[in-house]
Order: C-alpha cells, then structure tokens, then sequence
C-alpha cells in the first residue's frame, strides 16, 4: 500500500523532476529497526518537532530521556527476543500477551516487546497512545522489525501457524466473541467486501482491486509481497535448511557472547556497558520474573510501567526508569475497549539474568546456581508502577497483578542449533 502510495505521490512532480522522484519511489522500502541489537533511537529519527516522546511538563520531547529508558532495557531486549525464538515454537503463545493454554511458564510473546518498544519510546507522548502511535515516524522502522521478527520465527518454524482463539473484544468489523483462525470466516457481513468462504478476513487490506480482502494464510509470508530480510534468503532452499540458516544467524546477532555495546560510542552510552552487552543464554541457570496483570490495571485507565529493581533506588519517581539499579520495565498498555466488555488478563516477562551476572561480577554472589541467587532476590528485589505521566501508583491499587520469580538451567547448543533449555521452576519464596 505504502510502495503504491509512494507511486501515486511520484507521477504528480512536474515532467521535468518526475523521472528523479519516479526512479526513487520505484526503491521504496520501509527500514527496520533492530532494537535488540541497537536499543537507541536511530539518528535520524531523533527529533522531530511535531512528535512528542516522553513530553515534560510544557509537552516537550526529551529524546535524551527516551535513550536513557531504552539502554536501561537493552539488555532485557536482547535477552527476550532471542529467549522467544530459540524456546517458543508454538504460534499462540508466541504471538500475544493474551494467550492463556498452555503457556507454562514462558510469559513472554512477540508482543510483549513490542509493547515495551511504544511505551519507552512514547512514554506520554505519540508512540504511548494506540491512536495516535503511528503519527511517530519511528513506529514504522519498529513495526518492521516486528515483522523481521515475526518473520524470522516462521522460518525456524515453518509448520507452525495460527490457532483458534476467541477474539474477546473484537475490532471495527469483527463483533466481540469471535473466532480468530487461519481457516474460518470472519462472523460478521458486509455489502462492501468479498469473503473467502475458509478464511478469515483481514479488513480493511485488499489482496485485488474487486474487493477480496487478505487472509492470515494468503498473507502469511513475506514472499507473497516481494520482500524479505538479510536474514531469511529463502530462495532455491529447502525448508528445512532455511530453518538451519536462520537459526545460525540468530545465534550470531543475540546470542553472541561478544559485547554489542562496542557499536555504542557516546559518551552516554559508555556507563552503559555491562547492562547492555550481557549474552544470558551462555550460562548454565537463567532467571525471569512472569508477570500477570489486567488490560486496565488502573483507575482512571492509563498506561504503565511496572518498574523491577535489584538494590536500592531513589524515592522520587522521576528516574525509576533509567535508574542504574532497573532491571528492566514492563509496559501495560491499556485497554481502548469499552468497561462492558471483560477486564482481560495479559502476560509478561522480564529476564533478571543480566542483572544476576552483574551482581557475580561485583562479588555480591559467586555464581547463578539458585542457592546463591534466591537470597540475593529476596534481599534486592523490588518493585514500583508508574503511569506515564511519572506519577506513582500504588501497587496494591493495580489490578490483577500478580508475580512469580521463575527459573530455569541451560545446556550448550547442540544438534538443533539453539542452547536446550529446563523446564521452568516457580521459586515461590520470592513470588
């Protein structure tokens, strides 16, 4: 739609500057932005006056501040997206914060990140608020990331694909309380569009110009609309071997033991170092805290971030979110549904295990064998909530918020290409 937009805009520049814009648009690609590899802001997407991030009181960006939240979490991007791809393969679980069968004890999905992404981003301002996020430029270098990922999963997991679920809230055309599958039709009729009788529809995206709308199986890959990423070259391959190749290249962007902070070289990144650098999956026990909390947590409804500490922290609220003892941030964002409609349950997960490694390179404890890390967290670990306009809440006023500490070990990679990981153990003296 965007390359056809891109077109139309071309052919109406004057005879003598329409072939230059022509040739440009016909190159017209949307850039991702790899925030797992590269938490900060891209450069060129820094400032713009008319975006807000992260507005101050006078409802004026502080792109600074924006940098500083998101290399406080990159170490928690970095450990999360790789955690999802290499142990999820199922495509319910991994794809939403709603999923509820059969999650065990993996809490986070796709989603889960990508909400992480508007709210430290937006944070009060554009790319925070569900309506208003795509004025941000920057939504669509996240979105396409989303997709690479998306993208890089379905690769590594090609017999994997959409399952029923009730779709409890329903959208513009869709009515509360209806299936979502990839082979049965939306419920509800329109004069406007053409169904396909074993597909659900995915309005208001047309695959022909008479009408016939996509479906979650007539779009299901990239290379149905011309594209790909430099990590899935999936021509003349098998299946199986683009699987082996993906797999490989994911290792190689996050789970590489070398630091990616080296790409970081300002000066405000270097106090940074060790929280942004720290592979996770190289050790033997790895730590996650599964978050349950409702869509609208809050009274009035509002946005949030529920803030995870190891240590002490300041009182004032102001900079919890960039604080040297965070963790990392879960964002909530709410519900736009109206109150008659149920109160859903989401799902999250925040890692500790670069926290963990922080702490033995300290001295506070020896290694990440649960009998020294549990009594670490049940000294250090806290947490706060914060609407996005820094105020605090109390944590007893959010509903549905619950929290366990989790555990698992973690073998060497082996035939499969991916570490293999234990089964999840809820530690419930620290949950």
């Amino acid at each position: 739609i965007l390359w056809k937009n891109a077109q139309d805009i071309a052919a109406t520049y004057s005879t003598y500057e329409r072939a230059k814009y022509q040739a440009a648009a016909v190159t017209f690609r949307i850039p991702y932005w790899d925030w797992a590899s590269n938490p900060m802001m891209p450069a060129a997407l820094s400032a713009y006056h008319s975006t807000v991030r992260y507005p101050n009181s006078a409802g004026q960006s502080q792109p600074d501040l924006v940098n500083k939240q998101l290399l406080a979490n990159g170490a928690a991007l970095r450990t999360l997206t790789y955690q999802l791809i290499a142990q999820e393969s199922s495509y319910a679980p991994f794809s939403n914060t709603g999923y509820t069968d059969g999650r065990g004890g993996l809490y986070n999905s796709l989603e889960n990140m990508h909400n992480a992404i508007h709210g430290l981003v937006g944070n009060g301002g554009h790319m925070g608020s569900v309506p208003y996020s795509a004025f941000d430029p920057i939504f669509w270098l996240h979105h396409a990331n989303v997709d690479r990922l998306f993208a890089i999963w379905q690769a590594i997991y090609p017999d994997s694909f959409v399952t029923y679920q009730t779709d409890s809230y329903g959208t513009y055309t869709n009515a509360p309380g209806g299936a979502e599958t990839a082979d049965t039709r939306k419920n509800f009729k329109s004069s406007t569009y053409f169904y396909s009788n074993t597909h659900p529809a995915l309005t208001p995206f047309h695959a022909t110009a008479l009408g016939v709308l996509y479906t979650s199986t007539t779009a299901r890959y990239t290379k149905t609309f011309g594209y790909t990423y430099p990590e899935i070259i999936d021509w003349n391959i098998s299946t199986t071997q683009l699987s082996t190749n993906v797999r490989t290249k994911l290792n190689a962007l996050y789970n590489s033991p070398n630091p990616i902070s080296k790409r970081h070289t300002s000066a405000a990144t270097k106090t940074t170092t060790t929280r942004n650098s720290t592979t996770t999956h190289h050790h033997h026990h790895q730590y996650f805290i599964n978050i349950r909390v409702a869509s609208n947590a809050l009274t009035p409804p509002s946005s949030s971030f529920i803030h995870f500490f190891l240590g002490s922290f300041p009182d004032n609220p102001r900079t919890w979110s960039y604080d040297p003892a965070l963790i990392a941030s879960h964002t909530v964002i709410a519900s736009l549904y109206p109150p008659s409609l149920p109160n859903s349950t989401t799902y999250g997960q925040i890692p500790l295990s670069h926290s963990l490694l922080a702490a033995v390179s300290k001295g506070t404890i020896p290694n990440l064998h649960p009998a020294n890390v549990i009594p670490l967290l049940k000294r250090e670990l806290q947490w706060r909530v914060q609407r996005f306009d820094d105020s605090a809440v109390d944590v007893e006023e959010v509903r549905g918020l619950k929290m366990q500490v989790v555990g698992q070990e973690v073998r060497d990679i082996g035939e499969g290409g991916f570490p293999g990981f234990g089964e999840m153990v809820v530690y419930w003296e620290v949950s």
